[in-house]
């Protein structure tokens, strides 16, 4: 079973206007969503679209924390979170004449409140354990090696380049965006070869495998005895907020079914080759996605 902890998790509000954004004007859209994210979350809702085994975790708080509560009832995906007194955040994506996202930084989350979220990683028993998506503003990367070393599953991390330097130890797999893989190495990205270069420094700072989405250059995965470089589908694109996070649970959900390197970023790269086509972090119909979907795997 995969669990997921979203440390700092957020209702993601998408508005689109059929207009450019204009300063010092009011705007209105009746085409607005509501939807219960933080990359963990989202891990897990693409998780049970796909029909594997996951449970989400982590914490929420007030009428934005309930809400997220209420939706992951609603959509079936089982959660077991800790709630705090302080608010979950709000994430905000206008969809105009250009994309603009405005996040909120979260809320105070104290040690004791990690102390609960350990102890209910603990009580699931997971075979892996995905930490992904910001830290509240009152939690550094020690608390995900916190996590890491308080059970003997497997961990998987997706966050900020420049705290995947912080972390020590090891960790099975890591999912960096471009600018996060430039960031946590200090190394060039803008080609694939330069992709794969600086996937490798990272991995070979503490992560058996990394795989690093790349946009429309698809996604690459270094493991220990290969380099492999898949392309990304041609799609419609309507939006691309929880593509990587999709990546990483068809990654997750092949290597869930004993699949090889290459059949898990098959995999990745259809499912987020569904979900881009599709507004906010809504999940489209996942079941009859193939591992081979349209998707050349080259080994470099």
């Amino acid at each position: 079973m995969i669990l997921t902890v979203t440390l700092n998790p957020a209702v993601d509000h998408t508005v689109r206007l059929d207009e450019p954004l204009n300063t010092d004007a009011v705007q209105r859209t009746n085409d607005v969503r509501f939807d219960a994210g933080g990359k963990g979350i989202n891990v897990s809702k693409y998780l049970t679209g796909l029909g594997t085994a996951t449970i989400a975790t982590g914490v929420f708080g007030g009428f934005l924390g309930s809400f997220v509560e209420h939706q992951l009832t609603g959509a079936g995906i089982p959660h077991d979170f800790v709630e705090i007194d302080d608010r979950t955040r709000l994430n905000t994506t206008v969809l105009a004449d250009e994309t603009y996202k405005i996040n909120h930084a979260g809320p105070t989350v104290t040690e004791s409140v990690v102390d609960a979220i350990i102890e209910r990683i603990g009580s699931h028993a997971p075979d892996t354990v995905v930490v992904a998506g910001s830290l509240p503003p009152t939690l550094g990367v020690e608390t995900i090696d916190r996590i890491r070393e308080s059970g003997s599953w497997e961990t998987v991390v997706d966050i900020g380049g420049k705290k995947l330097q912080r972390l020590t130890g090891t960790y099975t797999l890591c999912k960096p965006n471009r600018a996060e893989l430039a960031a946590a190495t200090s190394e060039p990205t803008t080609t694939v070869e330069d992709c794969f270069r600086a996937a490798e420094a990272l991995r070979s700072n503490g992560f058996d495998r990394v795989v690093a989405s790349l946009g429309a250059d698809g996604a690459v995965l270094v493991t220990p005895s290969e380099t492999l470089h898949a392309p990304a589908i041609d799609v419609d694109v309507v939006d691309t907020v929880g593509a990587g996070d999709a990546l990483l649970a068809g990654m997750l959900a092949a290597f869930a079914d004993d699949g090889s390197d290459e059949q898990a970023l098959q995999t990745g790269v259809a499912v987020a080759s569904r979900v881009v086509t599709a507004p906010g972090t809504t999940v489209p119909s996942l079941s009859s996605v193939e591992r081979t979907e349209n998707v050349h795997v080259s080994i470099h």
